[in-house]
């Protein structure tokens, strides 16, 4: 089976991003019977969704999942990815959207296409913590996800395919001085196994 998985690079003044970690993690150990098309894309609102969409053309892949860092407690699996681009910090390119519709004409929102409770289950059963999320937000994470399902969807592609966002890693925690929670690179890498094994 094989599997594109996507990562972004660091963002916001942090010189990691774990969904970035992850993917090269998985890169060089897959998981059993699956074959890994690996994919760093920019945190650039004007490059990722073109070089995301070459990568689905090129590649074919019989899933796909894009990986995220939101900072959150847990990891979550998100339900949603909505027709809409509001930034709440620029990309790195400096450029910050507002209101802006990321498919002008195109539906409000797309489902996610991967099994998110037997995810769940599977991923709680492993004792990592996780949730399912509504949406994935509005800023780089979300614009790929809609892209992800708008192309699938436009060309009739029938295959599991979704986002998820992982925690911060110890070491960015460390370097902001804040309280924030974390979760260790090992156990991220587990749970996209485990996620990647259950698709």
């Amino acid at each position: 089976m094989k599997i594109l998985l996507t990562g972004f690079e660091p963002f916001a003044g942090s010189p990691l991003n774990p969904s970035e970690q992850v993917v090269r993690a998985l890169q060089t150990a897959p998981p059993p019977a699956l074959e890994l098309s690996p994919l760093i894309l920019p945190v650039d609102g004007s490059r990722a969704p073109g070089l995301l969409q070459a990568a689905l053309t090129e590649h074919q892949p019989d899933a796909v999942l894009c990986l995220g860092e939101a900072g959150r407690p847990v990891i979550s699996l998100e339900r949603l990815a909505l027709n809409l681009m509001d930034y709440r910090i620029p990309d790195n390119n400096g450029v910050t959207t507002t209101d802006q519709p990321i498919q002008e004409n195109g539906p409000a929102a797309y489902f996610s296409r991967l099994p998110l409770r037997v995810i769940q289950s599977a991923l709680l059963a492993a004792g990592i913590p996780c949730e399912l999320s509504l949406t994935a937000g509005a800023y780089l994470c979300n614009q790929v996800f809609y892209t992800l399902m708008d192309h699938l969807t436009t060309q009739g592609q029938d295959i599991p395919a979704g986002f998820i966002h992982l925690p911060s890693l110890p070491e960015q925690v460390a370097l902001r001085g804040t309280n924030q929670s974390s979760m260790a690179m090992d156990l991220q890498v587990q749970a996209i196994r485990i996620v990647l094994q259950t698709v």
